[in-house]
Order: structure tokens, then sequence, then C-alpha cells
């Protein structure tokens, strides 16, 4: 029998290894155990792309790299949604949230983690996926009514579209009913606070404390 350990270890292997068939045989071997998705992919999948986004950030890996693991990443996540709706369906959604990668920039790793950790705390994410046009975004918003909507840039010249959305949302007349957050690297605390978002997503934990300060009270 494997241990829930082994199988954590494997999860974050596969992502160090850019492996999704390893990624994929972890997760069922989760299941197939009854190890709770949650943690494989919080103490597995995540910690493995922590560490390559750590090492990406020191230039030991380059984007194809990145893009593999997060590849990987996705393929065992395909394995678990099931699993993790299944067992969310049986507790209170906290509320649904979009959330994807703004126009312009197709960079996913931080949002794709930021995105498994929302699920993980109990919202319901919709995750547009990366490059969507601004207009889209608020499109979705009218459609799902979330409680918050996130967007990542990881690019100075795409944050500005986040300047956009803030706009199109109170022209719309949606964003005194929805809480905006942004995140990626260039973004800040102070560049939330110029385009008046109402938070800044330092890191994954950071997001979802704070995701969860802000709607829940």
């Amino acid at each position: 029998m494997v241990t829930k350990d082994e199988i954590i270890q494997k999860a974050k292997d596969a992502i160090l290894d850019f492996d999704g068939e390893l990624a994929e045989e972890a997760a069922k071997e989760a299941i197939a155990n009854d190890v709770d998705p949650v943690e494989v992919i919080e103490h597995g999948f995540t910690a493995g792309m922590n560490v390559v986004g750590a090492d990406f950030g020191e230039g030991k890996l380059f984007l194809p790299h990145v893009l593999a693991a997060s590849e990987a990443m996705n393929a065992g996540m395909k394995i678990l949604k099931p699993e993790m709706e299944k067992r969310q369906s049986e507790t209170k959604s906290l509320g649904k949230i979009v959330l994807c990668t703004i126009e312009g920039d197709i960079h996913t790793i931080g949002k794709d983690i930021v995105g498994s950790m929302l699920s993980i705390a109990g919202f319901e994410v919709v995750d547009m996926g990366r490059d969507v046009p601004v207009k889209n975004i608020v499109e979705k918003t009218k459609e799902v009514k979330p409680v918050l909507v996130a967007t990542s840039a990881l690019m100075t010249t795409t944050m500005i579209n986040q300047i956009q959305l803030e706009e199109l949302l109170k022209e719309a007349g949606l964003r005194d009913q929805v809480k905006t957050m942004v995140g990626g690297a260039p973004c800040t605390q102070d560049w939330a606070d110029q385009i008046g978002a109402d938070i800044y997503g330092e890191s994954a934990a950071d997001s979802v404390a704070k995701v969860k300060a802000a709607v829940l009270k």
C-alpha cells in the first residue's frame, strides 16, 4: 500500500520533473487510497510549483520549464477536480470568484496556484484562462455575479489593463457589487491603491487570507 507521504512526494516530484503522467498517477493513487486531494494539491503540486517559480525567478529555469510544470499540474488537477467538487458539494460554497490572466498576458503559473488555493478554501472559482479581454471579464461578472474578480498581470505593459477593468466595472454599474484583486510580479499594494482595487495578492497564501477577510465580513 502506498502511504500518504509517498503520494504527496510523487505529486511534488511530478511537477519538478515536468511529468504529466506521473502527476496523473499520483492523483489517481490519492483517490484510490482516500488521501485528501487538498493535501495533495497544497503539499504536492503547489509545493512543486513554488520551487519551479523560485528557480525561474533566480534564472535557474526558463519559461518553457514553467509552462511544462504548469501542464503537469493541470494533468493531475483534472483527475482530482471531480473528487474536490464532490466533496465541496457537501459543504456550502463561500461564493464565486472570477479569475484570469489579463488581456495581453499569457502567464498562468501564479493564477493557477491561486485558483487551486481558493478552491481549497471553499470558493467556486470560474477560471477564464489567460489573455482574457477586459470586456469579457465584465460580461462574465454580469453573468455569474461573483463576490470577487481577480486578475493576474506579469508584465508592466499588461497591468495597465487592470485600470481599464476597474473603469469598465464602474461603467457597467458592477463595481460596488464586487471586490477586485490584482496580483502578479509587477503589481504592488501601491498599484492596487492607485487603481482602486480592493486587494493586492502578494502570494497564493496571502491572496486567500485577504479574500476570506474581505468577502466573509
